[in-house]
This record gives C-alpha cells, sequence and structure tokens, in this order.
C-alpha cells in the first residue's frame, strides 16, 4: 500500500468500531498525520455526538502542528448544521492544508458541497482513496439515500437437506430443534446489533415468541417489526414495552406501551412499510422470517444481502427454506456449520 492508503486503512478500521450505533448517519472515521506519523485520530461515535474530523482534531496534542498536517477522512466532510456544526468549517478553522477523501458523500445535504467548501477556503483535496472499501462499509448509508429505502438483509438458518423448520404440533419442545451452533447463536445476536432494526412475521412470532434482542452480545437493541393482518396475542415478547416495537397492519392495533401502529395497504405491505421506514430515518432492517416473509421478499426483488446459516443437522421432512437461484459469494464455518453469503448486484 502507498501511504495515503494504509492511513485510509486506518481510518476505516477506526469508522467500523462504531458499527450499529451511528445511524442514520454514516460510519466515519478520521487520521491526521504530520510529517509521516499520527498525530490525531477520531471516529464519529454515536448519532448525535461529534463527527470524526472534530474527534480527530481534538485528540491532537499540540495544536500548532495542523498547518503543516494531513487529514484522512473516509467519508466527504459536511458542510451543514445537523445535530452538530459543519465538519468543513472545522478543518478550516483548523488551517489543515491537505485532505484526502475515501468517497464523496450522496446525500443531497452534503454531497459535494463539503468539498466545494473546503477547495474554495485554499485547502488541497484528493478524494478517492480507497473508494471501494469505503462505500461498502457505509452500503446501508448509501442505499438508504440512493434507493430511498432501507438496506435489507434477509436471514434464516436450514439444515443441509433444506428445511428450516419441524413439522410439529404445540407439545413439541422446539428448542430441541435448534438447527445451529451455539456460536452463531452470538453471531446472530452481533448481526442484530449492527442493524437498525429487526423484523419477524406474525407466524413466527406467535409459534417461536422470539426476544428479538442481542442479550448474548454487548451492542445497540434494534427497533422489533412484524406486520400484522389480524390480532394476535398482546402477551408475546414483542409487545412487552422493553423497547420499541412497531406493527405495520391494514387498520389501527390497540394501544400498547411503547408500540406504535403503521397503516399499510395488505397488497402492497413491503413497499408501504419500506416507505414508512425511510421516512422514520430507520437505515437498515434484517429480517429473520418466517417463510412467507422471506418469499415475499424474494419475489419483489427487495432485498441486498443473504446470510443462510446451514446447520450440520437433518430433519427428513418439514419446513422447506427458500431455494436461491444464485451461488454464494463466500462462505465461512463455524465448527460444522456454515454461513453462505450472497448479496444483490
Amino acid at each position: 500500500m502507498q501511504a495515503d492508503e494504509l492511513y485510509m486503512q486506518r481510518a476505516l478500521q477506526l469508522a467500523e468500531t462504531a458499527i450499529g450505533y451511528t445511524s442514520p448517519n454514516p460510519m466515519v472515521g478520521c487520521v491526521i498525520v504530520h510529517q509521516g506519523k499520527i498525530i490525531g485520530e477520531g471516529f464519529h461515535r454515536c448519532y448525535g455526538q461529534a463527527h470524526a474530523e472534530v474527534n480527530a482534531i481534538a485528540s491532537v496534542p499540540d495544536k500548532s502542528l495542523l498547518p503543516q498536517s494531513k487529514l484522512y477522512v473516509t467519508l466527504e466532510p459536511c458542510a451543514h448544521y445537523g445535530k452538530t456544526p459543519p465538519c468543513a468549517d472545522a478543518i478550516i478553522n483548523a488551517r489543515i492544508p491537505n485532505v484526502v477523501i475515501a468517497t464523496q458523500d450522496t446525500n443531497t445535504k452534503v454531497s459535494g458541497k463539503g468539498i466545494s467548501k473546503l477547495v474554495q477556503a485554499g485547502v488541497n483535496v484528493k478524494v478517492g482513496i480507497l473508494e471501494q472499501q469505503a462505500r461498502w462499509q457505509n452500503r446501508r448509508f448509501f442505499t438508504f439515500h440512493q434507493q430511498q429505502r432501507p438496506y435489507i438483509i434477509l436471514k434464516w438458518a436450514q439444515t443441509t437437506d433444506g428445511y428450516m423448520d419441524i413439522n410439529a404440533p404445540d407439545t413439541v419442545d422446539r428448542q430441541s430443534y435448534w438447527i445451529t451452533n451455539g456460536a452463531l447463536k452470538y453471531k446472530v445476536h452481533s448481526w442484530r446489533a449492527e442493524e437498525s432494526a429487526i423484523f419477524c412475521g406474525a407466524n413466527t412470532l406467535i409459534n417461536d415468541n422470539p426476544r428479538l434482542d442481542v442479550r448474548y452480545v454487548h451492542g445497540k437493541q434494534p427497533i422489533r417489526l412484524t406486520y400484522l393482518h389480524q390480532p394476535i396475542d398482546s402477551s408475546l415478547h414483542f409487545f412487552d414495552g422493553s423497547r420499541p416495537s412497531w406493527v405495520f397492519a391494514p387498520a389501527q392495533c390497540k394501544t400498547l406501551p411503547n408500540v406504535n401502529t403503521f397503516t399499510v395497504n395488505p397488497a402492497t405491505w413491503i413497499s408501504d412499510m419500506l416507505n414508512i421506514l425511510h421516512q422514520q430515518s430507520v437505515l437498515s432492517v434484517i429480517i429473520e422470517g418466517g417463510a412467507s416473509v422471506l418469499h415475499a421478499f424474494l419475489q419483489t426483488g427487495i432485498w441486498d444481502e443473504i446470510r443462510v446459516l446451514i446447520g450440520n443437522k437433518c430433519f427428513g421432512k418439514g419446513l422447506a427454506a427458500p431455494e436461491l437461484p444464485l451461488l454464494p459469494h463466500h462462505e465461512e464455518w463455524a465448527d460444522k456449520d456454515k454461513i453462505l453469503y450472497y448479496y444483490h448486484d
């Protein structure tokens, strides 16, 4: 790697540490270099708090070095007032003469304006260092602004013979039919912590009564989402009021603590829901079933990633998992279980 790439790689590492906490803002990392030495680092830690550039500048012990330094940042500095003042102004006020940016921001509030402001102030700006990596890191953010919807991840577990559940009466202990190993349970909870919201269909809520939380890892709890075409048992974990739950339904549901209801058309509930989530600044959603919901998203073609967990078990019969007419991008093993990753073109 060239020097610019090495320092930008460090900035990307810093940005990644805040995954799950910055939504609906992007993850951003920043490094300040003076004569080949990093003298300041920062990243956007949490939505509403100081941005990466401001934190990096503040971390420099000797501010007199800034006018002879170079700043590396993973995303174009903002030029507008939001929750915090413009980062472009902070760079200009610190008299930093050189700025290297991984990628331009596509948010219409920022796009090109931050770069233009820096250039007009006499700053030497370079754009496009590790751009592909930076755009991938903030794929949720870019999808949200470019496609006007949240980033969608479909996830399910299946056996080696292609079943995602058993055919069994309510008396059966469903935990004894858990498909994947304990390591993947922690993996799934870490995934949940990275996303803004988690969706689960009504049948899965009724049959499994999931908590839809991140109790096995340290992380931010996602908003719980579901689509209900008819009333169901309000004593389920989904309605416990412990954190926000959003219900999408053809009509208003009864009022429950910490539960919001949004009215959608049953014929177009997916697109209606995604429009509402975009309006509510929900950056990403992980869809965890059930089968009918997964099939519905696959049929619409509205998805960005698919993660299939394959447990080292055979059911012989049961509820068939969706069949994908495409090859996985890559796979990952956890003991005798594995994960297949698919990405939408």
